[in-house]
């Protein structure tokens, strides 16, 4: 369920500001979701434009954050150029709220205008049974799996055609 406080209709994607990057490597995640923590990421590389780490508004306050290329692939999965790679997060708070479609969905429309990419394509945590049920919704399909080279965890990835 959408907290009340936040109208769907007013996520937006907006460029990452400093403040924004201080804020978010504050963020911690309670086990086993802490495998998505950036906590003690420098600011600065987020703020990179080579990071492609775009902030998710509503109402004017940060909610989330979307990224576009490196930062959503894994280390120790197969990745090429046919798709898009594509992450991102939600103020710790904010899960399990029913805010990951509208925030992907806006994500995937930013992204869309853009990038104008073949596909997108993002890589999820296999016990994460919420993002994963999320982003099939959005019309994405499983396309293999891998263990992460850091930790041996498993990842799903899915991929999104886009059509003209």
């Amino acid at each position: 369920m959408v907290p009340p406080q936040i109208d769907p209709a007013s996520i937006t994607v907006a460029p990452l500001t400093r403040e924004h990057a201080e804020d978010m490597v504050t963020w911690r995640y309670e086990p086993p979701y802490d495998v998505y923590d950036i906590a003690g990421a420098d600011p600065e590389q987020l703020l990179h434009p080579g990071a492609g780490f775009f902030a998710v508004m509503a109402a004017g306050r940060l909610i989330g954050f979307r990224s576009f290329g490196r930062d959503g692939q894994v280390p120790g999965g197969d990745y090429d150029d046919s798709a898009l790679d594509t992450g991102g997060g939600l103020r710790p708070e904010l899960t399990g709220q029913g805010l990951g479609r509208p925030v992907i969905a806006a994500g995937l429309a930013f992204g869309r205008a853009r990038f104008a990419p073949p596909a997108f394509r993002v890589t999820v945590a296999s016990f994460n049974v919420r993002a994963l049920r999320t982003v099939e919704r959005l019309g994405f399909a499983r396309t293999g799996s891998f263990a992460a080279a850091r930790d041996g965890r498993e990842f799903v990835v899915l991929v999104r055609p886009e059509t003209a």
